[in-house]
């Protein structure tokens, strides 16, 4: 069989400490996992079933990456998020065995068109331009669960030029990484290079031209992203 044209390149994160990388498969977002956040987003904290929406695997920028503004927004918004990689498939998984099925974590930051996000919300109609766009998902190393272990505490801190934005504790997550890989896995089968970004903190706002955004977690070392001009 041959190809009408050529595949796409395949997507990867970056190892910490190798020169190895993970290919890419799916990034799995939940929405308004932090209790603040939700608040700030002018919705209920209460933990009401868990949604999620999904960014294109080449979405992803590695760290220290100039990113162009993008198209089509005046509201370009920063979110920190840890970023929990799956490196076994698994499907129907239960929540005392999903960390099993993690391979390490990450910082990340979930680039938004924050108003074509709110007009798609206004009119109930899905997020994708808002939120599935490209370069739209600065993720970091990648640490291995040997090296880290599952990190369910710990400051997660971004600044813009260097003022804080955002600053937060990992335990304030309202569903639990275990918690979202077994609601995600009865819904799909997860396979190894599926990403999960885990929620943003209080404290969202926007990125302008010439900003460099760093989102740092405790123990997960940081991730920075410069702004470049429009697009």
């Amino acid at each position: 069989m041959n190809y009408i044209f050529g595949p796409a390149p395949v997507a990867s994160v970056a190892v910490a400490g190798s020169e190895d990388r993970i290919p890419v498969r799916r990034i799995f977002c939940i929405g308004r996992n932090y209790a603040a956040h939700a608040r700030e987003m002018g919705k209920d904290p209460d933990r009401d079933p868990p949604f999620f929406f999904l960014k294109p695997a080449d979405a992803v920028v590695d760290n220290d990456a100039t990113i162009p503004y993008p198209p089509q927004t005046e509201n370009f918004h920063f979110e920190a998020e840890l970023v929990a990689v799956i490196g076994r498939d698994g499907k129907n998984i239960s929540e005392d065995k999903s960390l099993d099925h993690v391979w390490g974590y990450g910082v990340g930051n979930d680039l938004t068109r924050r108003d074509l996000q709110l007009k798609a919300r206004e009119q109930g109609r899905p997020w994708d331009l808002g939120k599935s766009f490209d370069r739209s998902a600065p993720i970091g190393p990648i640490h291995p669960v040997s090296a880290v272990g599952h990190p369910s505490k710990g400051a997660i801190k971004l600044t813009v030029n260097g003022e804080i934005k955002q600053q937060a504790d990992l335990a304030d997550l309202i569903w639990s990484v275990p918690e979202m890989i077994s609601i995600l896995s009865h819904s799909m089968e997860l396979k190894a290079g599926d990403l999960i970004m885990t929620g943003t903190p209080a404290g969202v706002g926007p990125l302008i031209e010439g900003d460099t955004c760093v989102v740092s977690i405790e123990g997960l070392g940081d991730l920075t992203t410069h702004i470049g001009p429009k697009e």
